[in-house]
């Protein structure tokens, strides 16, 4: 990842510096070449108006012919560096405006044959010059009644745009420079950034399925920041998850050790030649089995409340749902059945599973009160969340156990002839935290137990607000 990121840098700061440098010369070049042209444009406008105006600064007079004209104006000019005048004069160049000049050129056939025939008709052509290069040869003839001669101007292209290319090869210089620069930084600073990655990843292989304990190191404020915090969150609950179904593992075969080491102390003892003996042996052994096989049934239950589907919702009247209730509890234990009161408004639940848990409620009820003691079941609505418990006039639950309760296999006073494995509050918790909702426990008045269920009151449209009961 750091070489990708450090080649696309340095591959896009290439680019970037070559169009620049692409577009500059095209610019130059072009404004050079605009330059010359205006150049040699302004120099056959001086002729003109010198052959129209000027006078002859021997004589005072205007000029007499075309050789004192030509030989005037070129000792007039200061030409630049990449140009040369010539005056042409009886078909052979006569006169020129610089010294040090390319004169084996401009004595060649070559230049002749090139300037005889612009002399007629004026113009421009592109030539080779040898030790020079590509150059510029306009012609701007000028008669008089006595002869005819003509100006030559020779532009040396390459010379014109030495500078230019120059400029250009130290621009190419100072653009390497800051592509081994850009690249260089780009290297460091990519190796920087993915240093937490890589941390990352090296901690992560050093996290073992038996030790989700280590956590990464948190440090910066940025989005592999915030992976790392994401990471540790996953490990944290990883972690919680594994410890839970370790303890629950672990719960779960102290729970049925019991019931397997009587059952095989049991067998180990039993006189076959006894058919009491044997009779006794198998009620003893139908009643460990039918209490594993209830253990086993929770533990299952409890292993799908962690699926998607373990409830199913649908809107449900909330005050039918409790009269329901009280009137499937009734059936558990003679008590004193009472209805706490009802709440007209609609909720999405899984209406079997919260009458499972109800029941399960109103059964920890029967428990722990005696015949003609008052359990009562009510659900409220307070316009954000609906409420539905059961309440008994029993001894209730101490505060300390309030929580733990809830927790596989704990327990708080155990009654007696209470044969349960504690998992049934466990199951009443599971199926409320699939709906969303809280289950908790309330000082009750009068004087006894309250286990309240909240659940959120949610819409069709996800918002949570109340449905108006029909």
């Amino acid at each position: 990842m750091r070489t990708r990121i450090t080649a696309a840098v340095a591959l896009l700061v290439l680019v970037t510096l070559t169009t620049a440098g692409a577009i500059v010369y095209a610019i130059e070049s072009q404004r050079i070449n605009e330059r010359m042209y205006a150049q040699v444009d302004r120099e056959i406008a001086e002729l003109t108006n010198l052959q129209q105006d000027g006078v002859d600064p021997a004589t005072q007079q205007p000029f007499a012919g075309v050789t004192p004209l030509l030989r005037g104006f070129l000792e007039s000019k200061v030409p630049d560096d990449n140009e040369i005048l010539v005056a042409w004069l009886g078909g052979e160049p006569r006169f020129v405006s610089a010294s040090g000049t390319d004169e084996a050129y401009l004595r060649s056939q070559e230049f002749r044959d090139t300037v005889a025939p612009l002399v007629s008709r004026n113009g421009t052509v592109h030539v080779s010059v040898p030790s020079y290069g590509d150059a510029l040869v306009t012609v701007q003839s000028v008669r008089s009644r006595q002869s005819t001669g003509a100006l030559v101007v020779v532009t040396y292209l390459e010379k014109a745009q030495a500078e230019l290319m120059a400029t250009m090869r130290t621009y190419a210089i100072v653009a390497l420079l800051s592509l081994l620069l850009v690249t260089a930084f780009a290297g460091w600073l990519s190796g920087r950034l993915l240093a937490p990655l890589r941390t990352l990843r090296e901690t992560t292989e050093e996290i073992g399925e038996t030790d989700l304990s280590r956590r990464l190191p948190v440090t910066g404020n940025d989005d592999i920041t915030a992976l790392t915090r994401t990471v540790n969150g996953m490990l944290e609950r990883l972690d919680e998850a594994f410890a839970g179904q370790r303890r629950f593992l672990d719960d779960a075969g102290h729970e049925l050790k019991t019931p397997l080491t009587v059952v095989r102390g049991h067998l180990e003892l039993l006189d076959t030649g006894s058919p009491a003996e044997v009779a006794e042996t198998r009620e003893l052994l139908l009643e460990e089995v039918d209490r594993m096989s209830r253990l086993v049934g929770d533990l299952i239950l409890l292993a799908k409340s962690d699926r998607p589907d373990f409830v199913t919702t649908r809107p449900a009247d909330l005050s039918r749902l409790t009269e329901d209730l009280v009137a499937k509890a009734r059936g558990l234990g003679d008590r004193d059945w009472r209805l706490d009161g009802l709440a007209e408004v609609k909720v999405v639940v899984d209406e079997q599973r919260i009458t499972q848990a109800m029941l399960q409620l109103a059964d920890n009820a029967v428990k722990h009160t005696g015949p003609g003691d008052v359990v009562a079941i009510g659900s409220s609505y307070d316009g954000g969340s609906a409420r539905i418990w059961v309440r008994d006039t029993g001894p209730g639950v101490p505060p300390a156990d309030r929580q733990r309760i809830f927790e596989r296999f704990g327990r708080s006073a155990v009654p007696e002839g209470d044969e349960g494995f504690g998992l049934g509050l466990s199951i009443v918790g599971a199926i409320v935290d699939a709906h969303g909702g809280t289950v908790a426990v309330e000082e009750a008045d009068p004087p006894g137990a309250r286990f309240v269920i909240t659940l959120p009151v949610v819409g069709s449209d996800g918002e949570e607000h109340p449905w108006p009961a029909s």
